[in-house]
């Protein structure tokens, strides 16, 4: 028969003193009356207790012993355990505290007394899940405001991107492709331990994400030279070049003007930096070495790959084979060494990306 009263184990090897703790309690409680540790476990297999009064005193197994196994398994160590002693012995009481007990009560019972302690940590149990369901409603909602700002700042950075694409349709799959290439790149250098630590402090997602932005200084490069058929001339081209700038500069003013947008730093560094070689000859800042930071070396590999292995105006295709030949080739020069060993082991994967249908 099921009943909305609390259920109170009460363990106790003297007859007595069960029958006189039952009486006082089942007035109020469900009582489970049990004369040893070895029958407590059993019964809580059964029906799990709210409350465990526990005398210390009991021959085989005592109640230390009992709440040192209670509170070593998942299953019952959550559950109050008040010790029952008529010792005067504040070692034994300490211990029981420090293993785990919330309280303990002296024999002979006071009735009064011994309602009013159960009442007490029963109601403290009670407010304790209260504060975890709280805990866990929070957590809940803040794990869906992290989903909704990851999903509006995925938002913006797929939106820009397709800007660009509007502009010069070859764009939009080279973004798609040069994601990918960057996410084989990564996971290679994970793999060896390449830049792990710096990795590693990476938002991933974010950052593969924000790769979708390095050409979107496209936007402000003419019609004329952005889609013209043909080479362009060294002026043409030296104005192509600004799109590094351009691509820095709108993000940094979406930067200024949208709060918590930190997350497009990612973007910023791809604009800024995806054209820079490792000799410092590239643009717009010449920079060198390892002061390219590791976005930029990164990209400049899938960036370069994307663009010789995708038909252009000015010309056809290359095969994989010769891509991988022209970057193997550009090693020590226009890319970072390391980080074409790392193409090197997965360019094999690059080629099986190549492949497949453009989504």
């Amino acid at each position: 028969m099921k009943t909305d009263k609390k259920k109170i184990a009460l363990v106790d090897d003297d007859l007595t003193n069960l029958e006189v703790g039952k009486n006082i309690l089942e007035p109020v409680y469900s009582v489970a009356a049990l004369d040893s540790g070895r029958n407590l476990f059993a019964s809580l297999e059964k029906e799990k207790a709210d409350l465990i009064l526990l005398d210390i005193e009991m021959p085989g197994m005592n109640g230390l012993e009992v709440l040192k196994i209670l509170k070593a398994g998942a299953a019952f160590r959550e559950i109050p355990v008040i010790f029952l002693t008529v010792k005067d012995d504040p070692g034994s009481e300490l211990e029981g505290l420090s293993l785990g007990a919330v309280d303990y009560i002296s024999k002979p019972f006071s009735p009064p007394l011994l309602l009013k302690r159960i009442e007490l940590h029963l109601l403290l149990e009670k407010r304790q899940e209260e504060l975890q369901e709280y805990n866990d409603h929070l957590q809940e909602m803040v794990r869906e405001k992290t989903r909704t700002v990851l999903d509006l700042q995925n938002s913006v950075l797929k939106n820009v991107a397709a800007c660009v694409e509007f502009r010069d349709e070859a764009t939009g799959e080279h973004v798609e492709h040069t994601l990918n290439y960057l996410s084989l790149l990564m996971d290679e250098m994970l793999e060896t331990g390449l830049y792990r630590e710096e990795i590693s402090l990476w938002d991933r997602e974010l950052t593969l994400q924000s790769s979708q932005l390095h050409d979107v200084g496209k936007i402000h490069i003419r019609d004329s030279i952005l889609l013209k058929p043909g080479r362009l001339t060294v002026e043409e081209f030296e104005e192509m070049k600004k799109h590094t700038i351009f691509g820095v500069n709108i993000i940094e003013k979406m930067m200024r003007d949208t709060p918590g947008s930190s997350f497009l730093e990612y973007a910023r560094i791809f604009a800024g930096t995806h054209h820079e070689k490792w000799d410092g000859s590239g643009y717009p800042y010449g920079l060198g070495g390892r002061s390219i930071p590791l976005q930029g070396r990164m990209m400049a590999i899938a960036d370069v790959y994307d663009a010789l292995i995708s038909p252009r105006a000015y010309k056809e295709p290359f095969t994989h084979a010769r891509a991988v030949e022209i970057i193997e080739r550009g090693k020590g020069a226009q890319f970072e060494p390391e980080l074409v060993d790392i193409f090197m082991k997965v360019e094999g994967e690059f080629e099986k990306l190549v492949s497949l249908p453009a989504c």
